[in-house]
């Protein structure tokens, strides 16, 4: 299945993420990681003496616009991994196995033993929180602690189903130019203005919307866990979700976070965007959830 609907779409994409990752303000390493799925794209920073922190974005966007507002902060404490998801929108290829047989904790541990790197805090924005408790859940051996940011534990295909069709649609099947700012005001919260005025990344994600196939990440399955699975990840599993994040604050969302005992925050001022919106807040949280003072780093293989 090709990700991008033109060639044309393509380069516009590729050529704006080298501008939004060369806008960082740190020094990064990129690399074609290999796995059985294809090859997997990752953007790198920090010392890689200090604590690994693998970085995973949502369904219809990638490590370029997601981190735009976070690397440079996260790298001063960790050795930083952004991770390009396979069949995404950004740099990963996937290849015919991908299609017939993908597994996300397979991916990973694969993405990890190709780094030489044993145990990992993880941080996920909306598909990208799901994916890092999922990881959580299924690898606990490899991963230290976990922040999911924009996301919530979903009790049903359909409930998460429903929350998608609120959010993305009509605006989503007609991209213009118009239906970004609008689409883009509906996910956010006051603090839209974050993406507006930042043109790179409003064109990005206008390409993105208009060029993207979202089929593609399909394969990326939202399983629904039983709740004792949960108690796997219970003491080192942060949820931070905006007040105003209509995909992730619903009451039937908070009411199952309390019912399994998850720690979370309501970030003021914050929507889907969240990592975006309030940056200097959630980097802190991240830091001082990932790294309390005193951890030290234990990330590589011998």
């Amino acid at each position: 299945m090709k990700r991008y609907k033109s060639r044309h779409g393509q380069n516009l994409i590729w050529d704006s993420y080298d501008r939004l990752v060369s806008s960082f303000g740190v020094a990064v390493e990129q690399k074609d990681v290999p796995t059985s799925f294809g090859s997997t794209h990752v953007i790198m920073a920090g010392s890689t003496s200090s604590p690994a922190l693998l970085l995973l974005h949502g369904t219809g966007d990638n490590s370029a616009m997601m981190w735009i507002y976070n690397i440079r902060t996260l790298a001063e404490k960790f050795h930083v991994i952004a991770v390009d998801a396979i069949g995404g929108s950004g740099k990963s290829e996937p290849n015919a196995n991908y299609s017939r047989q993908f597994e996300q904790a397979t991916w990973l541990d694969e993405v990890l033993h190709e780094l030489k790197l044993e145990k990992v805090n993880v941080a996920g924005v909306s598909y990208g929180a799901y994916l890092a408790y999922y990881y959580g859940i299924m690898r606990p051996e490899k991963v230290n602690r976990i922040v999911c940011m924009a996301g919530c534990i979903t009790g049903s295909s359909s409930e998460l189903m429903l929350r998608m069709i609120r959010a993305f649609l009509p605006e989503a099947l007609f991209p213009t130019r118009g239906n970004t700012v609008r689409l883009l005001k509906k996910l956010s919260g006051p603090n839209a203005a974050v993406f507006l005025d930042h043109a790179e990344l409003m064109d990005h994600w206008h390409s993105l919307l208009k060029y993207f196939n979202n089929r593609s990440m399909m394969k990326h399955k939202i399983k629904i866990l039983q709740d004792e699975q949960f108690d796997i990840i219970r003491d080192r599993c942060l949820f931070l979700i905006g007040d105003s994040d209509m995909l992730s604050n619903y009451p039937a969302a908070i009411d199952r976070l309390k019912r399994l005992r998850m720690s979370y925050k309501i970030i003021a001022q914050a929507g889907h965007g969240i990592n975006h919106e309030q940056a200097e807040q959630i980097n802190d949280e991240i830091i001082s959830f990932c790294r309390p003072e005193g951890t030290a780093s234990d990330n590589t293989l011998n």
